[in-house]
């Protein structure tokens, strides 16, 4: 066989599938696209987690609409954090355009124009479904370590829910922390002290730094009620798609410690709250986290810890999460070998450090008889990316430069009518609109400062009564003691002796 006959074989054996499948696009050799094979990712893998990166204006938007179309399309629910916004355009059906035509052609792929159900979510002000977390769902570990809090300043998180929990005082948003932070240093140090050890008021000054930090990046939005329930991620339409829900998070690109904090809350929620599933034939959920060099950049040491234990954990709940960024070195390596699926869109070489990080990321994809990696890496067109993945028997398929298939819906934004249209008919939007403030640890806290404010007031006011009792006697009192004074004083003694000489002379 010629050298394009057995590249037809190795990708078609490589990519053999028995189950349920989607298929990505076509193979490329040598710059041609070739018809005969195709690039098929078996849906019983998509939980074990995947890499989309490339250059900008390389088509990673596009590769996610594709990905997304397809999983919707097998009834596989989908979670894209929108960083840049333009990712909406998929609840309309496409245009079929000759260019599109074209390459659907060259692929041996058909195409079709679809639109898809979507649900417009943000953690702002924005209109769409308000996702919001309350502070006990977070717990004390995880809250510490959004905080960045060392070892002594984490002991002070735990035992604040724990005086919480004990006294049954809800934390849900901010205000309800930052509260009792100001309480067991002031009016119920004593108590504090007592029950759970003496608290240090520099320990506490750090801590209520540290959340006023993450306040200012908005997150006082995203903390409160009504929790997000996780099974509303979950939703398949009438007519068997599964939902794509957009998180619009344009207005929270200078925010990073509210997007890494939002992003590990979910994904701990999920884990804590979905039964295992093993190895099932298709994921229940599969998350897309654009520009995910914003979560690992700002992220402490403790948090990145965190992120890439759940990442190991959550796939056995069936939960699939694709990294999508600039350059694959901007996921740390720990998470980045947990990854099965790579999808590497080209790279631009302007300087040394960027074709030292090329060959760094060519040593991250196996080895390849028909491609010289590092150099494909920089040569590859719009729309076209290196492809690996896992087989149903968890082994990784060949490495392949692949021609994208082209999205089925709309490849643009979204208009203000058609958000506004979208969001009108949302139950999900209606269902979490409205802001509630029930009872909690500041409420709660108020109140028991008031009610000790007021018992000192009418103590203070009763000692007072008393002394006044003491000081002011009666008048009785006062009219016998001024008699008795004029009786004993020497004058009127004098007096009445004076009067009696008189009397015994006559």
């Amino acid at each position: 066989m010629n050298k394009k006959d057995n590249f037809i074989q190795d990708v078609n054996n490589g990519y053999q599938t028995k189950g349920d499948s989607i298929i990505l696009g076509g193979a490329i050799l040598d710059g041609e696209a070739i018809a005969e094979a195709h690039v098929k990712i078996p849906l019983k893998t998509l939980n074990r987690h995947g890499l989309i990166a490339g250059a900008t204006g390389t088509g990673k938007t596009k590769t996610i609409q594709v990905f997304s179309e397809q999983l919707s399309n097998a009834g596989i629910p989908v979670l894209m954090m929108d960083i840049k916004g333009d990712f909406s355009g998929i609840a309309k059906e496409g245009k079929e355009e000759g260019f599109i035509t074209e390459r659907h052609t060259k692929i041996n792929l058909p195409y079709n124009t679809a639109s898809f159900p979507v649900e417009l979510m943000t953690l702002s002000q924005q209109n769409g479904v308000r996702l919001r977390a309350t502070i006990s769902e977070f717990g004390p570990v995880l809250f510490s370590r959004i905080l960045d809090l060392n070892d002594t300043q984490a002991g002070v998180i735990s035992v604040i829910f724990k005086y919480c929990d004990d006294n049954k005082m809800p934390l849900l948003d901010l205000k309800d922390i930052k509260k009792v932070i100001n309480y067991i240093t002031e009016e119920g140090k004593e108590k504090i002290t007592e029950h759970y050890g003496k608290i240090s008021t520099a320990t506490t000054g750090t801590i209520l730094r540290k959340i006023i930090e993450l306040e200012q990046q908005g997150a006082d939005l995203f903390f409160g009620e009504l929790s997000f329930e996780i099974e509303d991620l979950m939703r398949i339409d009438e007519n068997g798609k599964g939902y794509v829900n957009i998180i619009r998070l344009t207005d929270i690109q200078d925010k990073p410690k509210l997007f890494s904090t939002f992003m590990l809350s979910l994904l701990a929620e999920i884990y804590q709250q979905m039964p295992e599933k093993g190895d099932a034939d298709q994921p229940e959920l599969v998350i897309f986290i654009d520009e995910a060099h914003l979560i690992f950049n700002e992220a402490s040491k403790a948090l990145l810890e965190q992120i890439e234990t759940i990442v190991k954990l959550i796939r056995s709940k069936g939960v699939g999460v694709y990294f999508v960024t600039q350059n694959p070195m901007d996921v740390p390596s720990g998470v980045l070998a947990q990854l099965g699926l790579k999808i590497q869109h080209a790279l631009r070489a302007f300087t040394a450090n960027d074709r030292q990080a090329i060959k760094k990321t060519a040593d991250n994809y196996p080895t390849s008889d028909y491609y010289k990696t590092d150099e494909l890496l920089t040569s590859l067109g719009i729309g076209e990316a290196l492809v690996t993945a896992l087989n149903e028997k968890g082994v990784p398929t060949p490495l392949v430069a692949t021609m994208m298939r082209a999205p089925m819906s709309r490849m643009d934004i979204l208009s203000a009518d058609e958000i506004e249209s979208i969001n009108s008919k949302s139950k999900l939007v209606k269902k979490y609109s409205e802001e509630t403030d029930r009872e909690s640890a500041y409420e709660i806290l108020n109140k028991k400062i008031e009610e000790a404010n007021q018992a000192s007031v009418e103590a203070a006011e009763e000692q007072t009564s008393e002394k006044q009792s003491k000081s002011e006697p009666s008048t009785a009192s006062v009219v016998g003691k001024s008699v008795l004074k004029v009786v004993t004083s020497a004058t009127f003694i004098r007096g009445v002796f004076g009067v009696l000489t008189k009397i015994f002379k006559k």
